[in-house]
């Protein structure tokens, strides 16, 4: 016996339209998952791309995607037995050195990631794990600034699916690293703000392997009909605990063999 799931469009313009607003006047919003739940995981795509084409419409553009709920612990704790992925656009990419404001976001937080880097279009629903591996162009560090337009980070998976996968910056190292040499399972992971550790984890915590959740998130992406194209970054998903920020810190991510990036918030308002 199958659950039968309704997907209400108009509740889904009703959440797309109130995570735009609060996106753009960097209020957040309650949560919008009582408005699309009854629809399933589905509903809260179907919201996010609404939000996707809105972007694009309006001149954005794509470079890449993230995946989150990576961690088996955070699967179980929001009800759900898989990752979920959302959009990275250009202006979402902060060139390393470069003071963020905390006016740019609304509720931020950081993760450090392995970035990689596709070399080919990937359009193909039945990708092998060799073929992701060969499509690697290169991978560096990434400190992802997570965000979320709902009120308190009160997320299900709906709500943080719906919100773009609670995406909001990202911050790549600068020397980009071969895969070649590489175990990404292996990779230790610190990351920490004036010398004290504020997070720490490694490769084995984000699916097993970066390259198994890229390879989730290419199948994914070439079924729905937006595969990854040469060039686009993927954010492979966190390999520790996301961790709080504030004014003025200073937030450098090392991950073994993959190296070392930074992210400096700015100290003044504005």
């Amino acid at each position: 016996m199958t659950t039968e799931t309704k997907i209400d469009p108009m509740a889904i313009q009703q959440a797309a339209e109130q995570l735009r607003g609060a996106a753009a006047s960097g209020k957040p919003v309650a949560p919008i998952r009582d408005l699309i739940s009854a629809g399933g995981v589905d509903a809260a795509y179907a919201v996010q791309e609404i939000n996707t084409r809105h972007a694009l419409d309006s001149g954005r553009r794509l470079v890449g995607r993230k995946i989150g709920l990576t961690s088996v612990a955070v699967q179980r704790q929001l009800g759900v037995d898989q990752p979920d992925y959302g959009m990275l656009f250009s202006d979402m990419d902060v060139p390393e050195g470069i003071p963020i404001s905390l006016d740019q976001v609304i509720q931020p937080k950081v993760e450090a990631e392995i970035a990689i880097v596709v070399g080919r279009d990937l359009p193909y629903p039945d990708l092998t794990t060799a073929e992701m591996i060969r499509a690697v162009e290169y991978v560096v560090p990434a400190i992802e600034i997570v965000d979320s337009r709902v009120a308190n980070w009160d997320i299900r998976i709906w709500d943080t699916v719906a919100d773009n996968a609670s995406s909001g910056l990202f911050v790549l190292g600068a020397v980009p690293r071969k895969l070649e040499a590489l175990d990404l399972r292996e990779c230790g992971m610190v990351m920490e703000v004036k010398g004290e550790p504020i997070s720490v984890g490694a490769g084995i915590a984000c699916l097993g392997s970066p390259i198994t959740a890229s390879l989730w998130l290419a199948r994914v992406m070439a079924r729905v009909g937006r595969p990854l194209l040469e060039g686009d970054v993927i954010l492979s998903g966190a390999l520790g605990p996301m961790a709080g920020i504030a004014r003025g810190d200073v937030v450098e991510a090392r991950i073994n063999g993959v190296g070392t990036v930074r992210a400096a918030f700015a100290a003044e308002v504005g």
